[in-house]
């Protein structure tokens, strides 16, 4: 759900400043965010066949987010 918030805010964002604005330079294609969500549709999914594997997805996805997205921030600082 948090992923699913995270990418409509994104969107919002880049819709309200429009496509050129900063944050939708910053932002670019968002491929972490879409294989996220992607990744939390396929757990979702995989809950029912196979518990263990859909929450190892989860702790995979989790652990993406600890590598620091530093996109923003370069974006801002140019």
């Amino acid at each position: 759900m948090a992923g699913l918030a995270f990418y409509m805010l994104v969107r919002t964002m880049i819709a309200s400043h429009g496509k050129d604005s900063t944050i939708a330079t910053a932002i670019g294609r968002d491929a972490k965010g879409l294989a996220c969500l992607a990744g939390y549709t396929v757990a979702i999914a995989l809950a029912f066949i196979n518990l263990m594997v859909s929450f190892a997805l989860y702790v995979v996805i989790a652990l993406i987010w600890f590598i620091p997205d530093t996109r923003i921030e370069k974006t801002i600082s140019r």
